[in-house]
This record gives C-alpha cells, structure tokens and sequence, in this order.
C-alpha cells in the first residue's frame, strides 16, 4: 500500500525542480540517457588500460578482469534498492547524492596503489552507478504510457548507445597520453558535469502523495509479489540473454580486438563503432514503429534480425580466419535487433506494477546486471579463447533469450 503520509526531507539545499509537465521530451531523454550510460561508460573506458593496470599494480591478467567482475557484481545487488529508495524519497535526489558518491569512488579509483584498493572502489563505483539507469526507467513510466513510453524509451537507448561506441576511443587515448589513472580521473569529472545538469534541469517525476513505504513488511510483501510474477521474470530473461550475446564480446574486447584481431589500444571503435550503429539504429526503428505495429511483432522483428545476425556469425568464423571487417559486421545486425526488442520488453516487464514502478525496474536491472556479472566472470572468461567460441556464445544466449520472450508472449495471450 502506498505510504499515506510521507514525512518529507529538508529541500532547501536542493533548487526548485522544473515541473516535469514543462520539461523538453529531447532534453529529458538526453539527461536520461546520460544517467543511463554511466554504468556501461565506467566499464568501457578502462578496458584499453589493462595491460598497464596490471604491470603497474602488480597483478595478473585475471586479477584485472575481476575489478569488472566486482563491479558488476556490486551493481547488481545494489540495483535491487536504488528503485524501492526513490519510491519512497522521490527520484531526484537519490539520482543527485548516487552521483555524488561516483564520483567519489572513481577518485578513489583514481589513486589506488595495488589491487585490492582498485577491487574495492570498483565495487564502491558498482554502488552507486546503477541508480541512473534504473531511475530512469522509472521517470519515463511515470510521465507515459503506450506508444508515447516505448518513443521516449527508444530515444534514450539512441543517445545511450553512443557512449559505450565512443568511451573505449576516450580511454585508449587517454591510456596513450597520460596513463590509466586519467581514465577515472575524467569519470571524476564527467560525472561532476553530469550532476550539475541534473541539479539544474532533472525534475522531480514521482509527487509526494504517491511515494511508498520503506517499511520491512511492505518492501517484503512487493519484492516477493514482483520477483515471483513469470511474465516479469520471462520479460527480464529475454532481455538479458539478449545483451548477453552482445556483452560477452565487449568484456571481451581487449583480447578479440588486440589479440585476434591485432588491432592497437586506440582502435577500439571497430568493435563498439557497428555494435553502437546497430544499437542507435534498432532504437530509431523501434520509436518509429511505436503506435504502428504492436510491441509483439516489434519484438518478433528483432529476434528475426538477431538470428540472421548469430548465424551469420557462427558461419564467418567457422569459414574464415578471424579479421577486419567480418569479424565485427555480424555484431551490427545483431545490436540492431536487441535494441528493436529492448524498448518493448523492459516496458512490458513494468506494465504489472504502476504503483512500485522504481522498485520493479530495480528488480529487472538487478536480473540483468546480475547475468552480466556471471558473463564477466565466468561466460567471457571461458569464451574469448577464439572467435569462433565467442560466436557460438552469441547464439546460445540469443535462442535462450528468444524462448523466454517466447514464453512471455504465451503468458501475456
């Protein structure tokens, strides 16, 4: 039940928000898509830097990858609260205090002295960088409904797909010219940037009367009615599996691009430059589509697109040696199909629960950025081995990703 009387916090430290009857659709979308990068862009960027990390600290190649999988592992479990928190305290200022605290962590990162410190901000960073993208979420189903959700939905995966395309080129570079400490050293500092425009444009989506409880018994009796539903389950299933296939190669970037490829550190775009077309451009599609044909075929395209894409790929590299351009252009097709798919599912996997809106979507985050953890671990550990491993990984997480969109489907009929 929603908590009937809030007691409200002190806003006088806080500017006036703008109503959000008044904010710009664009500017909105592109505030939302910021605080949505911010997690993928704090893994993306140091990826060029881990030989150095290693050789500086003193550690192994495997010691490295786990600041990733710390990372992740800690942004999956705090994932699952961020959305409850601002259920009950408003969506903008957690956004502005988990800013705050990233940035803190990446300067923390910043001057780490062995490996461990790093492990430690890594997860700090883990933290707090999952709150924009599931508040996030949560604003776009509290301003609309339907087509108008899924439009708004596909502009922010648009601008949200340029920053994993242009963040490893920004570390390459700064690992070239200055070392891997600046790479954390400018996290410090986009987030700053980013925390003043959301201090002075983000409204405040979620008015004081439909705030919720953060009472033990309700958070209990709404996680578990949210965690047990199997269309939510199914919804977040497909679109994890479905980033799956995409993600096990850029957590597998350094060894694909340097090493199977022989590209240099600095040429990190022929990897995230088509997946990230792929993804700008199956979002336009997908706002393009909103309000002409249902979610259901919208979806059903994709998987079409993603199929195509993971048996194209399996026959390239089971018929040619790994190189340029064949060995990234299947991942074009198949980021263009996830991103058609990833509007529709997320918004049918929140449509159940209009009143615990920030909760589900931390709930369906946590699931996703859960499985990326298990990918960054274990999956892509065990995949980038050859080109031809990291393809059939592809396809298996796409087909176990299409049966439970599949089995979603079935729910919903």
């Amino acid at each position: 039940m929603p908590h009937t009387s809030p007691k409200p916090f002190n806003t006088a430290a806080l500017p006036e928000a703008k109503p959000a009857a008044q904010t710009d659709k664009r500017g909105l979308a592109f505030l939302l898509a910021s605080l949505s990068a911010l997690g993928p862009f704090s893994i993306d960027t140091y990826l060029p830097s881990f030989p150095e990390i290693a050789e500086k600290l003193g550690a192994t190649q495997l010691q490295v990858q786990q600041t990733l999988s710390v990372y992740l592992l800690a942004f999956a479990v705090m994932t699952l609260w961020h959305g409850a928190i601002s259920d009950r305290f408003g969506r903008r200022r957690v956004i502005l205090i988990a800013l705050g605290l990233f940035a803190l962590a990446s300067a923390g990162c910043a001057f780490a002295s062995t490996i461990e410190q790093l492990w430690f901000w890594r997860a700090m960073q883990g933290i707090t960088a999952g709150a924009g993208i599931v508040i996030s979420r949560a604003i776009v189903r509290d301003l609309y409904d339907g087509a108008d959700a899924q439009r708004l939905m596909s502009q922010i995966t648009m601008m949200f797909a340029i920053a994993p395309a242009i963040a490893p080129v920004i570390g390459g570079w700064l690992q070239t010219l200055f070392g891997w400490r600046s790479v954390f050293a400018f996290l410090v500092l986009s987030t700053a940037a980013l925390g003043l425009a959301c201090w002075k444009l983000l409204p405040e989506t979620l008015p004081p009367e439909k705030r919720q409880s953060l009472k033990p018994a309700y958070l209990g009796r709404t996680y578990w009615k949210v965690l047990t539903s199997p269309a939510f389950l199914f919804a977040c299933a497909a679109v994890s599996l479905n980033f799956g296939g995409f993600f096990v190669y850029i957590l597998s970037a350094p060894v694909f691009l340097m090493q199977h490829l022989g590209i240099h550190e600095t040429g990190f775009l022929w990897l995230f430059g088509p997946a990230m077309a792929g993804m700008i451009g199956g979002a336009w599609l997908s706002g393009r589509l909103a309000g002409n044909i249902s979610l259901s075929r919208t979806i059903a395209l994709g998987y079409l697109l993603m199929i195509s894409a993971a048996s194209i790929n399996v026959a390239l590299n089971l018929a040619l040696p790994p190189a340029l351009p064949w060995s990234v252009m299947p991942i074009f097709i198949y980021t263009l199909g996830m991103a058609l798919t990833m509007p529709g599912l997320t918004i049918l996997a929140l449509d159940p629960f209009p009143a615990q809106r920030g909760l589900a979507a931390s709930c369906q985050t946590f699931f996703q950025s859960g499985f990326n953890s298990i990918v960054a671990a274990l999956i892509a550990p065990a995949l980038w081995g050859s080109t031809l491993s990291l393809a059939w990984g592809m396809a298996g997480m796409m087909l176990l990703g299409g049966m439970a969109a599949l089995a979603h489907q079935k729910l919903r009929a």
